[in-house]
C-alpha cells in the first residue's frame, strides 16, 4: 500500500476517534500537544481511511509519532464534523494512540470529517447491519437497518472454550484462512489441537474469535455449542454473511 494511503488511512482512524466524542455536528477545537500548536501535533496514523465505508461500530483511532504527555490537549487537537449528532468518548490503548468509540453504536449513513494538524480525512458510516448471535438459542440472526433478514443455525464455544459474551466489531475478512491451535497456546498435536483451512473468516477480536464456515460442525449448528470459541456456521450462511459485512459492522454475543 503506498504511504499516502497507509497516512491517510491512519489519519482517518484518528478522526473516528474524535468524531465519536465531539459528534454534535459541529466541528470542535482545542489545544495543543506537549505546549505545541495544534499543527506540528506529531501524528502518524489514523483510521479508518478516506472514503472508507464502514460499519456503525467501527471506532476512530489515532497514533501519534511520539509519546503524549498531555492527552486532554491531544484529544482537543482533534476537529471532527458528522452529519448527525453523536455522543462518545476517548478512550487511551497507549501513551501513543488514542480510540474515540461511540456511546452505542453510530447512526447509519453518517457522513464524518475528522481533522488533525492539517491533514483532513472524510469517511461514510454505512447501513446499520449488526448480527446478533445467541450461545442458548444457537442462533445467528442478521438485523440490517432495524429488520431481521436472516437467522441462521450456529455452533459456538463449546464448556471450557465458550465464546466471550459482549459486542464486537469487524476487524478483518479472509476469504480463506489456515487456523492454528498454536497460536493461543494450544499445541497442534494435543487433545484440543487443531490446524485447519476455513473459508469465509470475519475476525471478532484479536485472540482468534471469528465468525467462519465449519461444515464439519453443520449437525451441531442450531443445537449444541462444540467449537473452540469461534461462532460456526455452514459453508452457505458463512458466505452470505461475508459477502455482506464491513469492517466496524458489530456482532453482539448474548445468551
Amino acid at each position: 500500500m503506498p504511504n499516502a494511503q497507509r497516512v491517510a488511512r491512519l489519519l482517518l482512524v484518528s478522526i473516528l476517534t474524535a468524531v465519536a466524542l465531539l459528534g454534535s455536528g459541529v466541528a470542535a477545537t482545542a489545544g495543543t500537544l506537549g505546549g505545541a500548536p495544534p499543527t506540528r501535533l506529531p501524528t502518524s496514523a489514523l483510521e479508518p481511511a478516506d472514503g472508507a465505508v464502514v460499519g456503525v461500530g467501527h471506532p476512530v483511532t489515532v497514533r501519534f509519532g511520539a509519546p503524549v504527555a498531555d492527552r486532554a490537549r491531544a484529544e482537543r487537537a482533534v476537529e471532527i464534523t458528522t452529519s448527525n449528532p453523536v455522543s462518545g468518548h476517548f478512550t487511551w490503548l497507549d501513551d501513543r494512540r488514542v480510540q474515540w468509540v461511540p456511546d452505542g453504536l453510530w447512526p447509519g449513513h453518517t457522513t464524518v470529517t475528522v481533522a488533525v494538524a492539517g491533514a483532513r480525512t472524510q469517511f461514510q458510516v454505512g447501513d446499520e447491519f449488526v448480527a446478533v448471535a445467541n450461545r442458548s438459542t444457537h442462533q445467528f440472526t442478521v438485523i440490517l437497518n432495524g429488520e431481521v433478514v436472516r437467522t441462521m443455525p450456529a455452533s459456538m464455544g463449546k464448556p471450557g472454550y465458550e465464546t466471550p459474551v459482549g459486542t464486537f466489531s469487524v476487524l478483518e475478512k479472509f476469504r480463506d484462512l489456515v487456523m492454528d491451535s498454536s497460536t493461543y497456546g494450544v499445541p497442534i498435536d494435543s487433545p484440543e489441537g487443531y490446524r485447519i483451512d476455513t473459508e469465509y473468516a470475519v475476525r471478532l477480536t484479536w485472540g482468534g474469535i471469528f465468525v467462519h464456515a465449519a461444515p464439519w460442525s453443520v449437525d451441531s449448528q442450531g443445537y449444541a455449542n462444540v467449537s473452540h470459541g469461534c461462532i460456526n456456521l455452514s459453508t452457505e450462511n458463512a458466505q452470505w454473511y461475508f459477502d455482506r459485512v464491513k469492517i466496524g459492522d458489530p456482532v453482539i454475543v448474548e445468551g
